[in-house]
């Protein structure tokens, strides 16, 4: 297995002493080269178990596992991609692109690298702008450059499109999607957009409750890209909606 997540919990400390336990319990496998989908309600512990996964936090008890190794922190091997894109004002695009690797001494084959991404992500005449003369459409194209440049094991995204939109977030789905085809790494996408999360994974993990813990996991099983409009994507889409309705009619599940 690429990852192991073992019997995962985290509890945040409060003021005056209260705490809350946002993750509990939390036990699943990912293979090499999957595409997985934690999908959830907002709220849910979705984004901190992709910080857990990138090695920005530390679970309360439990271990992740990658390759074999306990995940004690960050690592260029897990490349994450946020909601909102985080570029640096004062550099341009091919430079934000590039910044990480040149800040670890990544070179060799650099410039052969950007320029595919960049024609991939159509920020082909781009090169040069500046943060402030893109779009947040293209904006994000730059960050999703930025993440896979160093050629990543492991993508983590954190509800990457969540904020575009429709138009802008098709095209960097199917991007996305067209990309991992090619290159393999193992993708985690947060999600509460149902839709999506089918429409992106071969497998998804349904989160819910309060603490949050694992509902249900779907193997989804749809050659790309995919219909909305199919009856086979309608009936996982129901699949879906009934067992959340379960787990929110019984509480006593969590």
């Amino acid at each position: 297995m690429k990852i192991r997540i073992e019997k995962i919990s985290k509890t945040f400390h409060l003021p005056a002493g209260k705490q809350l336990t946002a993750l509990e319990d939390i036990s699943f496998s990912i293979k090499d080269g999957d595409f997985v989908i934690i999908l959830g309600e907002s709220g849910c512990g979705k984004s901190t178990l992709l910080s857990l996964l990138a090695g920005l936090m530390s679970p309360s008890s439990g271990e992740i596992w990658v390759d074999g190794m306990r995940i004690t922190g960050p690592h260029p091997s897990r490349s994450i991609l946020f909601q909102q894109p985080s570029l640096l004002p004062w550099l341009n695009v091919e430079e934000n692109i590039v910044f990480g690797c040149r800040l670890r001494g990544e070179v060799k084959n650099l410039k052969f690298r950007v320029n595919q991404l960049i024609d991939i992500m159509g920020l082909s005449g781009f090169e040069q702008n500046h943060p402030s003369e893109i779009s947040l459409g293209m904006a994000q194209r730059v960050c999703l450059a930025r993440a896979l440049i160093g050629h990543p094991g492991i993508l983590l995204l954190d509800e990457p499109f969540a904020s575009l939109d429709t138009f802008n977030r098709t095209h960097l789905q199917e991007e996305l999607i067209e990309f991992w085809e090619i290159e393999k790494f193992t993708a985690v996408f947060v999600t509460h957009d149902i839709d999506e999360a089918i429409l992106m994974g071969n497998r998804i993990v349904l989160l819910g409750g309060r603490p949050s813990r694992i509902v249900e996991i779907f193997d989804i099983d749809l050659s790309y890209p995919r219909d909305v409009t199919s009856k086979v994507f309608f009936d996982i889409r129901t699949s879906i909606l009934k067992r959340l309705k379960e787990a929110f009619i019984d509480k006593s599940n969590f």
